[in-house]
C-alpha cells in the first residue's frame, strides 16, 4: 500500500488470494445481514449501483435506536463491480435526517456530498431502571461509517477485489 493509497482510501486483497467471481461477492456482501447489524446491504435498485448499504434508520426494529441518539446525518454506500479491473468501486453519500414526533424523516444532503468522508456519533442513556429503581445505563450507541464500510472492505478482500473509493467521476 502506497502513500496514494493511504490519501484515498484505495485497499488492495492481500497477495496470493484467488478472485472470486462478481456473482460470489454479490451473494457475500448480501449475506452480510443480520438482525442485529445497524445496517442493510442489498441490491443496488434505483441507486443505479449493483450493491447498496446503509444504516437502518427508516426500519421499525432500529428507528427508536438511532432517534434516542439522535443521529442528524446517515450514509449509503453504493458499490459497483468492475470485474474488468478486479475493483469494487465505491462512493459515499450523506443524507439528513430530521425526526418529526419520534419518527425519521429522510433528505438528501442539500450539499450533495458524494465521496468519502468519516462520521462519528455515540453516547448513552441512563435513567432510573424499572426492574430494581437504580440508577443505571439503559442503553449505549455507537454510529460511525466504519461500522458500515469495514465489513464491506473485508468481504471484498477476502474475495480477491480491489475496494476503490470515488470522490469524482462515474461509479
Amino acid at each position: 500500500m502506497g502513500l496514494l493509497d493511504l490519501i484515498t482510501g484505495r485497499k488492495a486483497p492481500p497477495e496470493g488470494i484467488p478472485r472470486s467471481g462478481a456473482a460470489e461477492l454479490r451473494t457475500a456482501l448480501l449475506d452480510l445481514n443480520r438482525d442485529t447489524a445497524p445496517f442493510v446491504v442489498r441490491a443496488g435498485g434505483p441507486e443505479d449501483a449493483d450493491i447498496t448499504a446503509e444504516w437502518r434508520i427508516v426500519d421499525a426494529q432500529w428507528y427508536e435506536i438511532f432517534a434516542k441518539a439522535g443521529v442528524k446525518r446517515g450514509a449509503q454506500v453504493l458499490l459497483r463491480f468492475d470485474e474488468a479491473t478486479g475493483e469494487v468501486r465505491n462512493v459515499q453519500r450523506d443524507f439528513s435526517v430530521e425526526w418529526r414526533a419520534g419518527l425519521p424523516h429522510l433528505a438528501f444532503a442539500s450539499e450533495a456530498f458524494r465521496g468519502q468522508s468519516i462520521e462519528l456519533s455515540f453516547g448513552a442513556g441512563v435513567a432510573f431502571r424499572e426492574d430494581d429503581l437504580r440508577l443505571g445505563k439503559v442503553y449505549e450507541y455507537r454510529f460511525q461509517t466504519r461500522e458500515l464500510k469495514s465489513p464491506l472492505q473485508e468481504l471484498t478482500a477476502r474475495h480477491g477485489w480491489t475496494w476503490r473509493p470515488l470522490a469524482f467521476g462515474r461509479l
